[in-house]
């Protein structure tokens, strides 16, 4: 049985029940004389859909799962407007998202040592905050002995709570495209995650015995939630945060306001409010609470208590272009798919066996190559499926055919989050600005004829590929450039709107140890922080970045 605590008043208050802040509430609530509170505007994980792997297709765009954002028209995209989901319950995106396990590059995080001066974040620095939340499938049991003189064993861990296991399937197409990608120059590669993920495979998976591994599973169940120091709040929306004057005569935040059951409350925290609301929540609610561009929360009748350009800019994402290539002597999911029988016995397959098209993350096979031969490192990534369709939530296409999404893994496009009222429930105005860019317009077009060189390659002959969209009457730079804003879409990874750095730099939001700059008792702790994206998906490295912090924090500094 819990002891009751002071009513609304906690040591530390956790806004978001999402990647970061599970991962948070476990380590902070570890030591049993902090109370901590976490705070989720979404509801339970209860949801079935969460838990399949194939889920995501009903927890996209669901209200229940998800926020349902849109972008405003956009126009690099051609003034289309895309959706973008962002989750709203216990385990926030990663109860939505793709599952893919991946870390990045390791130039990405000595370039945050770099920007920010703090050698913590370097790539060598960051590994031990990795490996010790995984749990990695190929260092199970006997597999330990076999792996643990490899460089494997040095990169990667077992025992911690983050299940990483490789996927539960195979598909002809996708092994023709693997030997394919080789044939055009693309080494195979069976671990993505040594710091240069350059090579073709198939992605694995946060996955447990061919279910959905969450954040919430993860780190709230069942150690979080028996902790009589730990409470949970959901269906709660923070509102703003409790901005007031410390002794010194700076900023402090004491605490946040929130509507709960219906009714505004106030809740104190003693010792820190870290703020793990996403890239796109986090600058929002401190837009509202007084912290932001002068000039837009003037505009938006927000009082200004601390002038920050940089909260809410600095928007980056991966931008993916999805080509569709019609296939003949081979099935594909379009096939498969098409009858009720078809669907019947992939049912079936997943009850029985927790595998097959039931267990799939939405991209299978991944590849990472350079768009030129003049780039030092892989700057596009691939995520290839044996499926097509016009657009996400749409019905597959009648004919057989697979899909190669391809996108700029360093993107020098920037965009904006920015709130739109002083409503809470207002969604902001997310810019992303995709394509703003030459450099970017050049590796999409660049990109383009990778794919269609990979796909030239004799591994996949045998199954007369015809590009099926975009078309191959596009062929100059300016014709890919375009008509990647016809068809391109989000891959759902947003980082960047309070990016740590040095306090001298006007952009940054917070410090290197992400404390918010000109605010004491306030942290970042989620995506936001990133100063630049990950030259790959996002989760993973969000959980990073939440062991890093707890660690920083549960030593004082």
């Amino acid at each position: 049985m819990k002891k009751r605590m002071a009513d609304n008043a906690f040591d530390y208050v956790i806004i978001g029940a999402g990647t970061a802040g599970c991962l948070m509430a476990n380590r902070l609530s570890a030591d049993g004389r902090k109370s901590v509170l976490l705070i989720e505007a979404g509801g339970k994980d209860n949801y079935h859909w969460i838990h399949v792997p194939v889920g995501y297709l009903y927890c996209i765009g669901n209200p229940r799962t998800d926020w349902l954002y849109n972008t405003m028209p956009d126009p690099g995209l051609n003034g289309r407007s895309l959706r973008y989901p962002r989750g709203k319950t216990l385990g926030g995106c990663s109860s939505i998202n793709g599952m893919i396990y991946m870390r990045g590059q390791e130039r990405d995080y000595n370039s945050w040592a770099d920007s920010t001066g703090e050698a913590a974040w370097s790539w060598e620095n960051c590994l031990a905050d990795f490996t010790r939340h995984e749990d990695h499938y190929r260092l199970d049991g006997n597999r330990t002995d076999r792996e643990s003189n490899s460089d494997f064993a040095r990169f990667h861990g077992n025992g911690g709570e983050w299940r990483v296991e490789k996927q539960r399937l195979r598909w002809d197409i996708l092994d023709a495209f693997a030997q394919a990608a080789q044939q055009a120059g693309v080494p195979a590669s069976d671990d993505f995650n040594q710091g240069n993920n350059e090579g073709v495979g198939y992605f694995e998976v946060n996955q447990k015995a061919g279910w959905r591994w969450n954040a919430a599973k993860a780190f709230l169940r069942p150690a979080c939630m028996a902790r009589a120091n730990f409470s949970l709040w959901t269906h709660t929306q923070v509102v703003r945060l409790d901005l007031g004057r410390a002794s010194d005569g700076g900023l402090a935040c004491k605490g946040v306001d929130v509507i709960r059951a219906g009714a505004r409350q106030h809740v104190q925290a003693r010792c820190e409010v870290i703020l793990a609301a996403g890239s796109i929540g986090t600058p929002q609610l401190m837009q509202l609470s007084g912290i932001g561009p002068g000039a837009l929360l003037q505009q938006n009748g927000i009082e200004v208590l601390l002038d920050k350009a940089g909260v809410g800019a600095n928007l980056q994402d991966h931008l993916q272009i999805r080509t569709v290539y019609k296939v003949d002597g081979t099935r594909t999911l379009n096939q498969i798919a098409s009858t009720l029988w078809g669907k019947a016995k992939i049912g079936l397959e997943y009850a029985w066996r927790r595998s097959g098209p039931m267990s799939m993350a939405p991209s299978q096979l991944g590849a990472f190559t350079r768009s030129d031969p003049s780039k030092l490192y892989p700057n596009i990534e691939f995520h290839v499926q044996p499926l097509s369709l016009d657009a996400f939530g749409e019905p597959l296409h009648t004919f057989n055919a697979f899909t190669a999404s391809v996108c700029n893994l360093n993107p020098t496009s920037r965009g904006t989050v920015q709130i739109q009222g002083p409503d809470p429930a207002q969604a902001p105005a997310i810019r992303p600005n995709y394509l703003s860019t030459e450099e970017d317009r050049k590796v999409a077009a660049d990109s383009l004829r990778i794919t269609r060189n990979i796909v030239n390659q004799p591994a996949l002959a045998g199954y007369q590929p015809f590009e099926y969209k975009p078309g191959t009457q596009f062929q100059t730079d300016e014709e890919l450039a375009r008509l990647a804003g016809d068809i391109a879409t989000t891959i759902f990874h947003p980082v960047g709107t309070a990016k740590m750095g040095r306090a001298d730099d006007p952009m940054t939001v917070v410090d290197p140890h992400l404390k918010v700059h000109g605010v004491s008792g306030l942290r970042v702790v989620d995506a936001s922080v990133m100063p630049t994206i990950i030259s790959g998906n996002t989760n993973s490295p969000t959980l990073m970045i939440a062991e890093k912090a707890a660690s920083w924090i549960l030593s004082g500094r």
